[in-house]
């Protein structure tokens, strides 16, 4: 069991410091210590740690696993603390607080909110919605981890287009994602597995799902495809990173990479994920596909896609929980390489390059894991500052 020492700090300057760690660097795992100050990582040694210093709190990890902290780049679970129940809404502040703790229990420290912008009343989505919850993710200054705002975006639906246009301009999102959700298209191969999902997974009306059925089949690639354009040039002018949802084809991941798409979400084939990583472009993953060993819609397994060497990163999509649990999946790989899916990986995918790796000079967000029998953190640090304690205790 994991045990803390407190003690009165160097300086006055705040410092963590975690011994006798199996700690998951870039390259190794190796048996040491890790020490933070500042917010960054500023010493990693084998054994015992070589610095004479006085430090505020030491966490004996007594062997358990340091990784870096979990990086999710597409988690819409904030829906499920907001509306938990069908005509049950609870306060933004309230679900926040929620999600926020929730994640950290994950491992997750950096979180971007997939946030769907997208005419769906009965699922509780909308554009206006939407553009709400952004405000009160980025104007809540009591919450744990690294917040920020994934921007999806329905192209079906021009009111979407216009929606997440804004949101990019006033610079609210760091992350930005193309949807269509087409009859016969993507995640929806043919129109009654569209029906299905829309009536009964999503409680539409029959009436609106012909009428969505209808306005979707019309729309032709040449309006799809300026809606994609006008995306890309606002997610341009501020520099956030444009990505693709649920593709199919190899043709069609080239002319998304040829429009700015730089990442490939939850791509259905392996063609499709196999052609976006020769194009140089990040391919990511459903985390829960992996832990549950494939896809609920009978669409590409995650773990193939980890065969094929098709798949960079890997989201928590609906359920945190699953990327922590993910690295721990035995795919035939190092330790390091799973855990780089989770951390590292992402953090590169969108510039965040400073985050995601144990290293001298990152930032200090790290999690201590006990891996038997299921994955659960023992202790969370953000920024060097340790924020979440929760040990078993033997009867």
């Amino acid at each position: 069991m994991s045990s803390v020492e407190r003690g009165r700090g160097q300086d006055g300057a705040y410092e963590t410091v975690v011994k006798d760690a199996r700690v998951v660097t870039p390259t190794q795992v190796i048996r040491g210590s890790v020490a933070a100050r500042d917010g960054e990582i500023v010493a990693i040694e084998e054994g015992k740690l070589g610095v004479d210093a006085d430090v505020e709190t030491t966490i004996d990890a007594a062997g358990r696993i340091l990784m870096p902290g979990i990086v999710d780049l597409h988690g819409d679970d904030i829906e499920n603390h907001l509306h938990p129940r069908s005509n049950a809404d609870i306060e933004p502040p309230i679900a926040l607080a929620t999600a926020d703790r929730s994640n950290i229990c994950a491992g997750i420290t950096t979180k971007f909110h997939a946030i769907a912008f997208e005419e769906a009343h009965e699922e509780n989505r909308s554009p206006e919605l939407a553009s709400a919850l952004v405000d009160s993710i980025r104007s809540n200054d009591s919450l744990i981890a690294d917040h920020r705002i994934h921007a999806r975006c329905e192209i079906t639906d021009e009111s979407c287009v216009d929606a997440v246009e804004e949101v990019l301009d006033r610079e609210a999102a760091t992350c930005v994602s193309v949807m269509s959700h087409i009859p016969g298209k993507g995640q929806f191969q043919d129109v009654e597995q569209f029906r299905e999902y829309y009536e009964n997974d999503s409680n539409h009306p029959t009436e609106e799902v012909e009428r969505l059925i209808e306005e979707r089949t019309t729309l032709t690639e040449e309006i799809l495809s300026e809606r994609i354009d006008r995306i890309a040039a606002a997610a341009a002018r501020t520099g956030v990173v444009v990505a693709s949802h649920d593709d199919e084809t190899p043709v069609e991941v080239e002319r998304l990479e040829e429009r700015g798409i730089r990442l490939s979400e939850y791509p259905i084939t392996i063609e499709a994920a196999e052609r976006a990583r020769d194009l140089g472009m990040w391919t990511a993953m459903g985390a829960p596909n992996l832990v549950r060993g494939g896809s609920q819609w009978g669409n590409l397994a995650t773990e193939d896609a980890i065969e094929a060497d098709a798949a960079d990163v890997l989201l928590a999509d609906y359920h945190p929980p699953s990327l922590l649990a993910a690295p721990f999946v035995d795919t035939g790989e190092s330790l390091p390489t799973r855990v780089a899916r989770v951390t590292a990986n992402p953090a590169d995918a969108v510039g965040l390059s400073a985050r995601g790796r144990i290293e001298a000079g990152a930032r200090a967000d790290m999690i201590l894991v006990d891996p038997e029998p299921t994955p659960v953190v023992e202790h969370a640090i953000v920024a060097g500052t340790p924020v979440f304690r929760a040990e078993a205790h033997d009867d």
